[in-house]
């Protein structure tokens, strides 16, 4: 291929093309690791608020509540108007179960009964569930490299729950496959932001329609089952941790949701990868756990197969 003619260093257009690309690819993963590492945090906040026995779906009316009021307030400041229309509201309420009410409540449910680290190496599969949800759609291609991704996301999880795993209703092995379900949702809402965000619609605005909506969906479950968090009464560390999981909700989330219309859903959903490392060590240094040779090699297992699953060339086309 002859260089372009109007290229004075006698670069092709590709090399051009590429080399223009690449701060653009360079920012999307610091803003990934940046991103994976404060969402990482919220794994102990969150073991943390649910050590008095709080409920998940109060813990998430309050979540839901803050959402709502921060990101009112600022799209009022920046004059933004949410769009109502059957569509938006179809898809905010989506966006709601299946990126919040859902898997979070799986998440607070585990979060009490096995350590941060294991939940952070659970959460880990949402990639690979993110991908074989992609393959169900045909919005990816099969790829025997990617397989080998999930695949040893799988091994992983096995080594994890050993083979003395107790799966009885309070054993490890049984909140270890409960764990899965977040992940699993989290792979379901990528692809839905990829394919079905309204033209009209941007990061901040998915969120706060999400979080009115939910809210209103919230509700009535809240009190339905009695799992109300009364935050009127003199705040404790407990309650203050529910408060930066709220607040760090919200900021992560609408990176995350940014990061799937930069670069699709599948490399978006590696943040996975940072958020394991970040929660798993967050764990040790902050909660003191300790983790057996076992879980380490699954870490390890895990951590690779993330390195399998990788984007689509397109999808990093920043």
């Amino acid at each position: 291929m002859r260089p372009a003619p109007n290229d004075p260093e006698g670069q092709t257009d590709v090399e051009m093309r590429v080399k223009q690309n690449q701060p653009a690819k360079l920012l999307a993963l610091a803003f990934l690791l940046l991103l994976g590492t404060v969402w990482g945090s919220t794994i102990v906040m969150m073991k943390h608020a649910v050590s008095t026995g709080h409920q998940p779906l109060g813990l998430i009316f309050w979540q839901l509540v803050l959402g709502t009021v921060l990101l009112s307030a600022l799209a009022i400041k920046q004059g933004k108007k949410l769009p109502l229309g059957v569509v938006n509201l179809r898809f905010y309420a989506m966006v709601a179960l299946v990126g919040t009410i859902i898997p979070n409540s799986f998440s607070y449910i585990v979060a009490a009964h096995i350590p941060a680290g294991l939940l952070a190496i659970g959460l880990a599969t949402v990639p690979m569930f993110s991908l074989l949800v992609a393959l169900l759609l045909r919005s990816e291609r099969f790829d025997w490299l990617r397989m080998a991704g999930i695949m040893l996301g799988a091994v992983a999880i096995a080594l994890i729950l050993g083979p003395e795993a107790d799966f009885t209703s309070q054993g490890v092995g049984f909140f270890m496959l409960l764990a899965l379900v977040a992940p699993l949702f989290y792979g379901i809402e990528g692809n839905y932001l990829a394919l079905k965000t309204p033209p009209n619609v941007d990061p901040l605005t998915t969120l706060r329609g999400a979080s009115i909506v939910g809210l209103i969906l919230c509700t009535p479950m809240n009190y339905a089952t009695d799992s109300w968090v009364d935050l009127s009464q003199a705040w404790t560390s407990v309650e203050w941790a529910l408060f930066a999981n709220s607040l760090l909700h919200v900021i992560t989330y609408t990176g995350y949701i940014w990061l799937v219309g930069r670069t699709g859903a599948v490399f978006a959903s590696q943040v996975a990868y940072v958020v394991t490392l970040s929660g798993v060590f967050f764990g040790v240094f902050i909660l003191g756990e300790s983790h057996s040779s076992l879980v380490w090699l699954a870490l390890g297992f895990m951590l690779l197969g993330l390195v399998l699953v990788q984007p689509r060339p397109a999808s990093v086309g920043i």
